[in-house]
């Protein structure tokens, strides 16, 4: 069991702890301000260092001040929460000053470009936005987009869900208001949430949380968007649900909720119960008799070779082949359903042969989809195998696909 645990201590607020069976992991980020005594250097200090955040400081700190006189909240924010909805893109910043206090809502910024679509992101280059539970981990104060508060993605559920070899990087909140799978918003809204976040570190939290949502669930079109979309899609049912239990808690309590990772790299919120999974019906999903597939009875598989196999032309030939596929088996998508990722897993044995093709990850439901896409895997030809000693053996190849309709 793998479990993340937002804590409130009378230290730091919302400490990201993981525990992974029998070990625990350290978990970093920027160094605190060195505290005590007249001659204490803080985080603020620290990022006065460099000129952006020098000009943010010169030119928000008296307005933040206002603005936070007006909503009779205390300067600075000890403890801060962000939280952003992708749908209805919304970026919230929520403080408070006391541990026993609720969240307040400070201010609602407008996330102004967005990449991908609704659900969370599996593989690098997917242009998918993150959706989770998250906390910043880097002020970059020399970012390409002005300024930007970098995020802890992948967290330890997506390093469970995501593809093995490519599961992405580099979130970032930033400015300049462009994104290829980041939140952007405006420079000068990045100077706010930037100057904000360097005070609660400074202060002491250094795990600011930040919660990205598909949608605010409190809004009628946004969850009928929601269940359009996972009408068709069990998986991304499930984790929606999930995501809600969060989304639940806090506008109940107005507090983070304790967020549990188990096995299978799925969020467990609070002790909120399981829903019931309802059977979704897929309409081109054709019943037919499984399909015979080539199979092959192996022994042990090596984890290290000195040699990987090649497939026939090289890397770059297997790329422009995997696209091929994705799109020829497009047209077995469920309806409304124009673009997804499916992860095979198959085997090269000792004389090239692709063999005993398993899927891991796909929509709910697409058999047809699922076995249309082995079929014409399992015909890509003989590949050079892999090398451990100079011989020949069998090694295990995890692969993700994407199927799109062009």
């Amino acid at each position: 069991m793998i479990i993340v645990i937002f804590i409130e201590t009378s230290m730091k607020n919302l400490i990201l702890i993981t525990f992974i069976i029998g070990s625990t992991l350290a978990i970093s980020a920027q160094p605190s301000a060195v505290r005590g005594g007249s001659n204490s250097y803080s985080f603020i200090d620290y990022q006065r260092n460099f000129p952006r955040p020098t000009e943010a400081f010169e030119r928000k700190l008296d307005t933040l001040q206002k603005q936070f006189a007006e909503k009779k909240i205390e300067w600075p924010a000890k403890y801060m929460y962000i939280r952003s909805f992708k749908y209805d893109s919304q970026l919230e910043v929520w403080v408070k000053n006391d541990l026993k206090d609720k969240f307040q809502l400070f201010k609602t910024y407008k996330v102004c470009a967005l990449a991908g679509t609704l659900g969370p992101k599996r593989m690098e280059g997917d242009y998918q936005v993150p959706e989770g539970f998250y906390y910043i981990n880097e002020f970059n104060p020399k970012s390409n987009y002005y300024l930007s508060l970098g995020l802890n993605y992948p967290n330890a559920s997506d390093k469970i869900l995501s593809d093995a070899e490519r599961p992405g990087s580099a979130i970032y909140i930033h400015g300049s208001c462009v994104t290829v799978g980041c939140i952007p918003i405006t420079d000068k809204q990045i100077d706010e949430l930037y100057v904000l976040a360097a005070f609660s570190k400074s202060q002491g939290q250094d795990f600011i949380p930040v919660h990205i949502f598909p949608i605010a669930y409190n809004k009628e079109k946004s969850i009928k968007y929601l269940d359009g979309l996972t009408k068709i899609n069990q998986k991304l049912k499930d984790f929606s649900d999930r995501m809600e239990d969060a989304f639940e808690y806090f506008e109940k309590y107005k507090q983070i909720p304790v967020v549990l990772i188990n096995e299978e790299g799925e969020y467990i919120i609070n002790d909120a119960p399981p829903r019931k999974s309802k059977n979704l019906l897929v309409e081109n999903d054709i019943k037919r008799p499984p399909v015979a597939h080539r199979t092959r009875v192996l022994g042990e598989l090596v984890e290290a070779v000195h040699q990987w196999p090649e497939f026939p032309g090289g890397a770059k030939a297997f790329m422009i082949y995997l696209d091929n596929v994705g799109q020829e088996v497009a047209e077995f998508l469920p309806k409304g359903v124009k673009k997804t990722y499916v992860q095979l897993e198959f085997i090269i044995d000792k004389d090239g042969v692709p063999v005993n093709f398993k899927v891991l990850k796909s929509i709910t439901g697409t058999n047809h989809l699922n076995d249309e896409l082995i079929t014409r895997m399992e015909n890509m030809g003989t590949w050079k195998p892999a090398i451990l000693h100079n011989k020949p053996v069998a090694k295990k190849m995890i692969q993700t696909i994407t199927v799109e309709k062009l």
